[in-house]
């Protein structure tokens, strides 16, 4: 066992003698939460699965693993005085393992070292930004500050992972302002973030948003603490993979939507699989070109990468894929399959259990089940889904919305049993529907997707699809506590899927749930760590829980990977607001002024600047773009410019008309000013939020 000791937060860790000291009280551990704590110290910021911890204590397999290692968590937390509800060190992620999420202390050994190495020169820093004069109009008291509002734009929503597309999210035309999760990751369109705690590193760096380029370090290679480190072994999850696009090999670059297709459903089946994690749709796809296996797995800390090709002639396909390690660059399996296309859910089960093999990870019959749940063996009808698909992925709007709806209801009219067919039809009409319409229109939509989303959980009950889409629904009627029961349900039958920990871990952030929701959306972002939207939403969710601090680098990590992405500047320049950084506020905000979002963060920026004619102004632009039905969004505006008559008001109009941006309500830290009022506090008793 190493000699060297180990720092975190005030702590120091002696791995030869088991002492555990901080502040003069001195733990002495016994040897395995020592391994334990060691273990996940060399590994900060990543996950560290069951089966590694198990391996490490029990090599030769002689104890109750589960209850063991359970009980070791257990005594290390008691030291460190932790829990896992609220967790300062150690993080657990249901089903998959455990996370070190501490600051990690600086080595002073190690840091004399490099101190005496150093030459003077580059020993010189830049200044850390000014802080804004005190001369100048200062923004309120933190409570009474703001998180950015999203208005759906119609692209993109996240429970389809569809890849990034910079000219069609720079192009977005403005919707209606839909503030329910599925709209708020669409508009977003919501990353190499692990925890937040690099969000941390990069506030330090100055709240300024030309004093410092940060360049978000990968997810192997990022401490708990968020600084950087010298370069450090390769070594991702053991169980971790990411599937890249099959290459259409069938001459006919039309049938790009069946291979994209094919491969999306192959990598949900293998979701499905306890124990094994799997890169979310956005960050495999975009290495579509020409990828390298080693650049591939270091950019998503994966361990493994499938890849493979799709020749298809008529109802015939030739599958051929190809496992590779990346830490040894040899290949575990390749296959190749000839088969009808009627016989795609068994093969989608030959190859997940085949990867499984590989991976000497068991495939239980529960998750042989699911991995074919809601399927259908009608090639046409799978075929036409695959094209419903590759519609609500490409175009997210009015468009390209009932361009899907239209192939989804072939696809059901083909197979009536198709589960996972009305289970996106659903999702389809709500998202049009919340976005697109109003009054009686939005009602039809909305009774339209619940009957989907009924029917495709009374055909497949454990799909996870269909109750995310349920949970939309409800959402968009105000039915929170139905809405929180159905996302619950979907977060517990796909925990490994990116979409379903987006959707359901930003509504328990509005739900005032911060610990669960941030722990759902930091693991999405491991999934999908070249994602803007998944730091867009995982920013939004720290609006909310009001860690602006880390809410600023969410959305400039969303800019880094997405610079055309208008929402973000918006969503960055209001975070600044709420970290009273008035001028670099507005410069984030001024970077888009004709973009929603901006126009939004204006007028609160402008007015506490002192310049109220501008303010103004911009509000009346605000209105113009969106119309007067938006009783939410400037309900916002006017609570932060002070107007408490004139929020309550448009607060009360928002109750009226259902407007969806009151499932915010709750933790809004724009409402703070109006929190007190009895008006405003009969609006939250009137929606019943759960608990």
């Amino acid at each position: 066992m190493s000699s060297r000791k180990l720092r975190f937060d005030g702590w120091v860790l002696d791995p030869e003698s088991g002492d555990l000291e901080r502040g003069g009280t001195r733990i002495r551990l016994q040897e395995q939460p020592v391994q334990v704590l060691r273990e996940l110290i060399a590994h900060p910021g990543s996950v560290v699965t069951r089966e590694q911890l198990i391996g490490l204590l029990w090599p030769r397999g002689v104890v109750d693993f589960d209850t063991g290692l359970n009980t070791v968590i257990r005594k290390l937390r008691s030291a460190l005085g932790d829990t896992s509800e609220t967790p300062r060190y150690i993080e657990t992620l249901p089903r998959r393992g455990y996370r070190f999420i501490g600051a990690l202390d600086p080595d002073p050994e190690a840091a004399s070292a490099a101190s005496a190495a150093v030459p003077a020169s580059a020993a010189e820093v830049s200044p850390a930004p000014a802080p804004p004069s005190r001369t100048e109009p200062t923004a309120p008291p933190e409570a009474a500050l703001v998180a950015p509002k999203p208005i759906a734009s119609g692209h993109e929503p996240p429970v389809r992972d569809g890849a990034t597309s910079s000219t069609a999210s720079a192009t977005a035309a403005v919707q209606r302002p839909r503030l329910s999760t599925l709209a708020l990751i669409a508009a977003l369109a919501a990353a190499t973030l692990l925890t937040g705690v690099y969000a941390l590193w990069r506030a330090r760096s100055g709240p300024g948003l030309t004093s410092v380029r940060v360049e978000a370090p990968l997810q192997s290679t990022l401490p708990a603490s968020g600084a950087p480190t010298a370069a450090t072994v390769f070594s991702p999850p053991p169980h971790s993979i990411a599937v890249l696009p099959f290459v259409n090999i069938s001459g006919d670059r039309e049938q790009e939507y069946f291979s994209d297709g094919l491969t999306e459903e192959l990598l949900n089946s293998l979701a499905h699989i306890d124990g094994l994690q799997v890169a979310a749709r956005t960050s495999s796809f975009s290495f579509r070109e020409h990828p390298d296996i080693a650049d591939v797995a270091h950019k998503l800390n994966v361990a493994t990468v499938l890849e493979g090709s799709v020749r298809r002639s008529g109802h015939r396909m030739r599958i051929t894929a190809q496992l590779n390690s990346a830490v040894t660059g040899f290949h575990l399996w390749s296959q190749t399959y000839d088969r009808d296309i009627s016989d795609v859910l068994k093969l989608q089960t030959e190859i997940a259990s085949a990867v499984a093999s590989a991976l000497k990870i068991t495939l239980l019959g529960s998750e042989a089940a699911r991995i074919e749940l809601g399927g259908t063996n009608n090639p046409a009808a799978f075929d036409t889904y695959l094209r419903a698909s590759k519609a609500y992925i490409s175009r997210r709007d009015a468009t390209g919305i009932p361009t899907a709806i239209s192939a989804y209801t072939e696809a059901i009219r083909l197979d009536p049993n198709f589960a996972l067919a009305y289970a996106g039809r659903a999702e389809a009409l709500s998202q049009y529907t919340q976005e697109l319409t109003t009054g009686a229109a939005a009602r039809a939509g909305l009774e339209r997707a619940e009957a989907d989303a009924r029917q495709a959980i009374a055909l497949a009950p454990e799909l996870s699809q269909a109750h995310s889409a349920l949970a939309y629904v409800f959402e968009g009627r105000l039915d929170l506590k139905r809405a929180s029961q159905e996302y619950e349900r979907a977060r517990a039958l796909a925990p490994g899927t990116a979409r379903v920990l987006q959707m359901s871990g930003h509504f328990a952030a509005m739900m005032g749930k911060a610990a669960e929701s941030l722990t759902a959306l930091r693991y999405a972002a491991v999934l999908d760590p070249l994602d803007y939207r998944s730091q867009i939403v995982l920013g939004d969710a720290l609006y909310l829980a009001r860690r602006y601090e880390q809410a600023v680098a969410a959305f400039t990590e969303a800019i880094r990977l997405a610079p055309d992405y208008k929402f973000s500047y918006g969503g960055r320049g209001l975070a600044l607001y709420a970290l009273g950084d008035l001028q670099s506020a507005r410069a984030s905000c001024e970077t888009h002024p004709d973009y929603w979002a901006s126009q939004q963060c204006l007028p609160i920026v402008y007015d506490k600047l002192g310049r109220h004619s501008d303010a103004e102004a911009a509000l009346t632009k605000f209105k113009a773009a969106l119309g007067e039905d938006y009783a939410y969004a400037y309900a916002m505006v006017y609570a932060q410019w002070g107007d408490r008559t004139k929020a309550l008001e448009l607060l009360e109009k928002a109750v009226r008309v259902r407007d969806a941006g009151l499932s915010f309500l709750k933790t809004d830290p724009m409402m703070d000013p109006l929190r007190n009022e009895p008006r405003f506090q009969a609006v939250l008793r009137e929606l019943k939020f759960p608990d």
